[in-house]
């Protein structure tokens, strides 16, 4: 393991992310933000989902995970087709970094950036609500889980994208409707039988499920169910991002 290497790659990944902070992390949290303000203002009166919670408590979850999944996929994901498409990736090829380190690194800067935006809607939400917190281990391990994920995921889109075009097709069409239709915004029980069903084979619906949970200790799935479903998930991405690499698809020749 070439630790300085990973390292480098790894603050090179940070650097880039957080000195354009305000598009980065300020921008998300903002956006969510309005997301929080329009539906709980509108919704929070009307609306139970669970007995003895609030439509802001139910809501402010779900949206914290789907901020920290659609940001870890568009740092890994932007990083790689920039790199690409700039020329300069052919530096990080060259250096004595293992596909599995450079997969470290391009996944642990997704994670650091979604927890990043996590923290700060979570901060900016209690102006909002007052979130209880049901078990911390829970809330952590699901972001960490769900924002791996979505980073290696961010690879493999990076790795097949010829340009930006493809990833901006892929977040529109795939990652945000995957979000929205996950459970962030409603309980997957007030849908009909039939969405109903096609809302377990969502993988988002499982890691929103189990964040929500790590708050209010209430979810619509069971617990080790959706963390089962979320690792297993995790695991395949990650064996295919990491094959990829390996094998140098689109980016050796």
């Amino acid at each position: 393991m070439n630790g300085y290497g990973l390292y480098t790659l790894f603050s090179k990944e940070m650097w880039r992310f957080l000195k354009v902070s305000t598009q980065t992390l300020l921008a998300p949290i903002v956006t969510v933000l309005l997301y929080l303000l329009v539906f709980s203002s509108v919704l929070s009166g009307n609306i139970e989902i669970y007995d003895g919670v609030s439509y802001a408590s139910f809501l402010i979850p779900g949206l914290i995970m789907m901020s920290i999944t659609q940001n870890a996929f568009a740092n890994s994901s932007s990083s790689l087709i920039q790199s690409k498409m700039m020329g300069n990736l052919v530096f990080m090829l060259l250096a004595p970094l293992s596909s599995l380190e450079f997969y470290i690194a391009f996944v642990g800067a997704a994670i650091m950036r979604g927890l990043f935006v996590g923290i700060g809607v979570w901060l900016a939400s209690i102006f909002f609500v007052q979130l209880p917190v049901h078990s911390f281990a829970i809330i952590l391990g699901f972001a960490v889980l769900g924002s791996a994920m979505l980073g290696a995921t961010g690879i493999i889109v990076a790795l097949w994208a010829e340009k930006w075009d493809h990833i901006a097709g892929f977040t529109n069409f795939v990652i945000i409707p995957a979000s929205f239709l996950s459970g962030v915004f409603y309980s997957i029980y007030s849908l009909p039988s039939f969405w109903q069903q096609v809302s377990y084979f969502n993988p988002f619906f499982y890691i929103i499920d189990g964040f929500r949970y790590g708050f209010l200790g209430v979810s619509d799935a069971n617990i080790m169910t959706s963390f089962l479903v979320t690792l297993s998930f995790f695991i395949i991405v990650s064996v295919v991002c990491l094959w990829l690499l390996e094998i140098g698809y689109k980016i050796r020749e």
